[in-house]
């Protein structure tokens, strides 16, 4: 009798595992929601997102919109990967306010989720954000110019390449930053073109591209075409207003200086078309945020911010041939071994 309830016990429990290790071998799962498929940036991020939720067991479905600004496929995203029951998503937003609701929904359902690249607004609408400090890669670029134009600076007459009309996070800092750094009065720091300075020409969007760049930078030659400085959301961007230039002959006129430091834009800066850029490391912010979701998954614990800010700071580095006193940058040769794309 003992030894008919203990098989049925033995017999129970092995039933028991039986059904317990399936669910182990399922594993986490995560989204990684990006603005576009195209952009080399982006590319590179769903690079380091896949190689490390392959390290980790992590099983890994991307997304993205049609372009950049697209943010109902976004949205739509976000509905599948609640509705696959994902541990986290990943996300580089495109409308950093209306996706709110959205990522709301997807933290209320129990998932993770972590804002790369773009903070959202406001920031805490994520559980985390890993992002280049945006503010200060425009800083940076801004006081390059500002320093290299020397006394010129004064009478400079600037353009600047955004990225779209609802202003993301990511554009504004950039736009604000590069202010900063050159000299002008930002005015709100969380609005893009309520500036009073003089030396503006004015302001046009580029949807982060190169036909984008090209236009925008068309429609600000119309406005003066004795501009001399031109600050761009990205490196594509930044190519597209060379061409404009160059098609009239103005591309020696123009101090071009962007951020991104991928492989293309390092190129760009070592051939001249761009002065200087601001490298940011898209590979690193896709891997920890992979990580991070891992983590949560298997112990609840979600990632803290690097100490002193609101957001875990993953670098920048200024990219120039054309060094200033004062101001750390590394040459092509570096920023060329450090890039993507």
């Amino acid at each position: 009798m003992k030894k008919s309830v203990i098989s049925a016990a033995l017999a129970a429990l092995a039933i028991g595992v039986a059904f317990a290790v399936p669910a182990k071998a399922a594993g986490v799962s995560a989204c990684l929601i990006t603005k576009t498929d195209t952009n080399p940036f982006f590319v590179k991020m769903k690079e380091g997102a896949t190689a490390k939720a392959k390290e980790l067991g992590v099983t890994l479905k991307s997304y993205a919109g049609k372009i950049d600004g697209d943010s109902e496929s976004q949205v739509a995203a976000i509905e599948s990967c609640i509705a696959d029951g994902a541990k986290g998503i990943l996300i580089a937003a495109s409308d950093t306010k209306g996706i709110v609701s959205s990522v709301k929904k997807a933290r209320d359902a129990g998932l993770l989720v972590i804002a790369l690249d773009t903070p959202l607004e406001p920031a805490d609408a994520a559980d985390a954000t890993f992002a280049t400090d945006n503010l200060l890669a425009g800083k940076l670029i801004g006081q390059w110019a500002k320093e290299t134009l020397g006394d010129k600076v004064k009478d400079a007459k600037v353009g600047f390449l955004d990225l779209t009309p609802s202003q993301p996070s990511v554009d504004v800092l950039r736009d604000q930053g590069f202010m900063i750094g050159f000299g002008i009065d930002p005015k709100d720091p969380n609005k893009i073109g309520d500036e009073t300075d003089p030396r503006i020409v004015g302001h046009d969007v580029t949807n982060g591209n190169e036909e984008g760049g090209r236009k925008a930078m068309e429609n600000l030659l119309q406005k003066n075409s004795s501009i001399n400085v031109i600050h761009t959301i990205n490196e594509p961007a930044a190519v597209g207003a060379y061409q404009a230039l160059k098609a009239v002959g103005l591309e020696k006129q123009v101090l071009i200086v962007s951020v991104d430091g991928g492989c293309p834009g390092v190129k760009s800066v070592k051939e001249g078309v761009i002065g200087a850029t601001s490298q940011q490391y898209p590979l690193m912010m896709a891997a920890l945020g992979v990580e991070a979701i891992k983590k949560f998954a298997d112990t609840g614990a979600k990632p803290k911010p690097t100490e002193g800010k609101s957001f875990f700071d993953t670098g920048v580095s200024l990219v120039t041939d054309r060094p200033v006193p004062g101001l750390k940058s590394i040459d092509t040769k570096e920023g060329t071994a450090k890039c993507w794309g």
